[in-house]
């Protein structure tokens, strides 16, 4: 790409103002063929149309062929959707094309040339016929070029569109005026191509990187690139990336380095999902093989390929299976049909993929997929459908949990495959609260309807419009716009309208059954499962061991954030159901799970949650005044005298931290630090809290992680901490904290919080328990039916996952009441869900235009009324701002 965008391409003279012809000048007038064979191998330049031949191997094959016309031909056929680097260089420089068709037609011995480009390429197409017209009126092309006796003609052939073209067999079929069909190889086209002759055949870039070579030596070209992959490569980047277009780097960067430093990363701060690497026949790239180097054999041994070089990046909001399919239905409806493999296995397959992303899917059909791709690829005739199924194949193993999502539960985790998804808020949301109805009840000033349609799924309305990290707001299409409409916040506003007004909700509850179910915990989970299970009509006792219902809804979560009057306003919603709550009732001591039954249940719950913290693990974490941050925010939060000091350091990023801190603030702690061991954009607390957090005077300290505690008459008075550098990336996506050797500070101290991690609680657990747990603390469950190794006793949430949100718990205690009714009534566990398909609203459209509109802002406490006090920050939406902010929706469930 060096001339592009610097000369005017269809002036000789620019071209030659900047070294043009001087290439093929040194050829004729210094080189022998053979010599200029021997540079492009030492180069170790290889074609860069995709298979990564070496270029001057297949010069050498050529020359060597017996014949006495040769051809050499360049494939412009450039089909790969989002793909125009070979577009870029005929439009933008095409002496440069026609020059290292030149020197390999002097190397190889051939007279005659071609140059098969898209007939969608027209100004290409232009630019090629002005170069060729004005190189032969210069005498650079045709007969005794520069005095010498060589001689070359070149021609254009514009293809007809079709993608199998860009195969070299059946591009020169296409040149020969036949239909463009692959053929059998051998005998390949070095040695019988265009015509029966021996045929040179490279595609465009390769072309280009010719003159730089002779020019500047193999050695200079060899020196970029990896061992194995010389030089530079183009690459299109293209999909949910920042800064699109074309990036030229040396072969072996990495791909992380492309998207997220060239590339600027992923949009509107969404997550990387993958990167289909190659075009619609190579494979998808998932976050962990992002530092792979970008060459012909580390793509290769992950199912990928180098191709021409597309790149189409994809974040969250993108299908894997939606994904394979769009990119499988591209290349079979391409497919010659002259071999069987590709013809009809690509159509089984684009079937079956079709089905799954209907929701039609079965389980046999991912192991269908496996073993036809995996036939198209071995048996296929030329290389489109050897590829064809790579798409597939990777997202098969790297993304097999979303197949298995579309085939078992009828859901498409990215909300984007149309017959699954009603709305993507909808489809997102853990609990499927119909999002997109509330709102557009919202916006019509229904109120009181938009609360008991809310309720409907989700009876912790007031809680989870305060605390939930709000996952449907991530697949908002409002988004798309400007920013995504305040799902959470609307919700919130309805939950608070009816406490304000005593509104009362119906929900149908079942004809009241015999069986008893007991439930262990109250937290989100154990709240929600009991919420199902009651509208079925059981009898639901719920055992509590601190003093009042919640949970870690009570115990993790400040006041400032979650009022208790809100959260007892929900409870009170589901007891009205029956659901009896007893607290101060611990089980393992007292009562037993084995009691519970004997007392006759017929079912056991279990919804700990995680409330035990972990220990920094560092010299002098056991000195007073050292604490974990869930034992902390519990001692504020249930009442407790907690006296902390003036000086306050927190240690880790995610929510409990945040809390931590700024509840430190509201005790009276005059400085408060956070100390995290990453940046702030691996931070994984909750963005508008960390910006809380630091509107209220929070320092946050990144980079940086404790290494000893010290103190005085055993209680803690100073914290030694070393700088950290974020070094390669683990597992999690994250680069792992690296301390950097001799940056060690040292802070005064009065008190130190740990807030680095949490775990359930189960030394409740009898010793001779027979339900099976993790190392991590956890109990081991179906995935599906969430049931323990014991018969008849169920857990989920946090004691399952460890820390999670209060909406994915929410979720976990919604599939265990799925679960225990359907081991109730003797039907299979895996039936399906407690509830029938629901019954839309129809409700007027009240949406503004998509035009860019903020969002409402949230008002908030003053920072002088905030500090010293837990009263509540944000302060909720009026009727006229929730109406206003309920409009920006624009009833994406109205496509359907």
């Amino acid at each position: 790409l060096r001339k592009c965008g610097i000369i005017d391409p269809t002036n000789l003279s620019h071209y030659i103002a900047r070294d043009g012809y001087a290439a093929l000048s040194k050829v004729l007038t210094t080189m022998s063929p053979e010599q200029v064979i021997e540079t492009v191998e030492s180069s170790g330049l290889r074609g860069r149309g995709g298979a990564g031949f070496p270029t001057g191997r297949k010069w050498r094959l050529v020359g060597g062929a017996v014949g006495d016309t040769k051809y050499v031909v360049c494939n412009g056929d450039e089909g790969d959707p989002g793909a125009f680097m070979d577009r870029a260089v005929l439009e933008g420089d095409p002496h440069s094309v026609l020059e290292g068709m030149l020197i390999a037609a002097y190397a190889i011995g051939a007279k005659i040339g071609y140059i098969y480009v898209r007939a969608e390429y027209p100004i290409a197409v232009e630019h090629l016929r002005i170069a060729i017209s004005q190189a032969e009126e210069l005498g650079l092309l045709g007969e005794n070029i520069l005095g010498s006796e060589f001689g070359l003609e070149i021609r254009i052939k514009e293809g007809a569109g079709a993608f199998v073209c860009g195969e070299e067999t059946a591009l020169l079929m296409s040149i020969e005026g036949e239909r463009g069909m692959p053929r059998p190889r051998p005998p390949f086209p070095a040695q019988s191509g265009l015509w029966g002759k021996p045929t040179n055949i490279n595609n465009v870039e390769t072309y280009a990187n010719i003159t730089s070579i002779i020019l500047n030596g193999a050695d200079w070209y060899a020196k970029m690139g990896t061992e194995a992959s010389k030089g530079t490569k183009i690459f299109s980047v293209a999909g949910k990336i920042n800064n699109t277009g074309l990036v030229e780097v040396p072969i072996g960067i990495p791909m992380r380095k492309v998207i997220f430093d060239i590339g600027g990363g992923i949009p509107r701060g969404r997550k990387f999902k993958a990167v289909q690497m190659g075009g619609p026949s190579g494979g998808c790239v998932p976050e962990r093989h992002l530092d792979l180097p970008i060459d012909y054999g580390s793509l290769e041994a992950i199912g990928s390929i180098m191709g021409s070089g597309g790149m189409i990046v994809m974040d969250e909001n993108t299908c894997a299976v939606d994904i394979a399919r769009y990119f499988l239905s591209f290349v079979q409806s391409e497919s010659c049909g002259k071999c069987t493999p590709c013809r009809l296995g690509t159509k089984v397959m684009l079937d079956t993929l079709t089905r799954i992303t209907r929701g039609e899917g079965t389980e046999d059909d991912i192991e269908l997929l496996e073993s036809l791709g995996e036939q198209v690829r071995d048996t296929s005739l030329c290389g489109l459908g050897r590829t064809c199924p790579n798409p597939v194949l990777t997202t098969i193993k790297y993304f097999r949990d979303e197949y298995e999502a579309h085939i078992k539960e009828k859901r498409c985790p990215a909300a984007s495959c149309e017959a699954l998804v009603y709305a993507p808020c909808e489809h997102t949301c853990p609990v499927n609260v119909d999002a997109v109805g509330y709102i557009a009840l919202i916006a019509e000033g229904r109120f009181e309807e938009a609360l008991h349609l809310i309720r409907q799924r989700n009876p912790l309305a007031g809680i989870c419009g305060r605390v939930c990290h709000h996952p449907c707001e991530v697949r908002c299409k409002r988004g798309e716009v400007d920013e995504p409409v305040a799902i959470a916040s609307l919700k919130r506003f309805a939950a608070d309208y009816g406490m304000e007004h005593g509104v009362e909700t119906k929900v149908d509850v079942g004809q009241p059954k015999s069986e008893k179910i007991a439930i262990i915990g109250s937290g989100p989970a154990g709240l929600n499962s009991a919420f199902h299970l009651a509208k079925q009509g059981y009898k639901i006792t719920i055992f509590e061991a601190l003093p009042v219902a919640g949970g870690m809804l009570v115990a993790g979560i400040p006041e400032y954030r979650l009022p208790r009057d809100i959260i007892q306003s929900d409870i009170n919603f589901i007891t009205s159901l029956g659901v009896e709550v007893k607290t101060n009732t611990p089980i393992g001591k007292d009562l037993s799970i084995d009691d519970l039954f004997e007392q006759g249940y017929k079912a056991v719950f279990i919804a700990v949650g995680a409330h035990k913290g972990q220990k920094l693990g560092v010299p002098g974490d056991n000195l007073k005044g050292v604490y974990d941050g869930v034992s902390f925010l519990r001692d504020v939060n249930l009442g407790k005298n907690v006296r902390l000091g003036g000086k306050i350091a927190v240690i880790g990023g995610g929510n409990v931290a945040i809390d931590a801190a700024r509840s430190a603030l509201r005790l009276g702690a005059k400085e408060v630090y956070i100390i995290y061991r990453r940046s702030r954009q691996e931070m994984p607390a909750n963005v508008e809290e960390i910006a809380e957090a630091e509107h209220e005077g929070v320092k946050i300290t990144y980079l940086a992680t404790p290494t000893n505690l010290s103190g005085k008459n055993g209680k803690v008075n100073s914290m030694e901490c070393i700088r950290m550098e974020l070094g390669e990336y683990d597992d999690s996506g994250r680069r792992r904290p690296v301390p950097v050797k001799g940056s060690e500070f040292s802070m005064d101290i009065d008190a130190v919080i740990a807030a680095i991690g949490q775990a359930p609680d189960l030394s409740f657990l009898s010793a001779d328990s027979d339900l099976e747990t993790t190392k991590g603390q956890t109990f081991v469950v179906d995935p599906i039916t969430l049931a323990t190794s014991r018969q008849g006793v169920f857990a989920g949430g946090d004691a399952v996952t460890g820390p999670a949100t209060v909406i994915e718990a929410m979720a976990a205690g919604e599939r265990a009441a799925i679960s225990i009714h359907n081991y109730l009534t003797g039907k299979s566990m895996t039936e399906g869900p407690l509830r029938q398909p629901e019954k839309r609203l129809e409700i007027p459209r009240a949406v503004e235009t998509p035009e860019e509109k903020e969002r409402v802002k949230m008002p908030t406490l003053t920072l002088k009324r905030r500090l010293g006090s837990f009263q509540e920050v944000n302060l909720g939406y009026s009727a006229k701002k929730a109406m206003e902010e309920a409009k920006r929706c624009l009833r994406c469930d109205l496509e359907r």
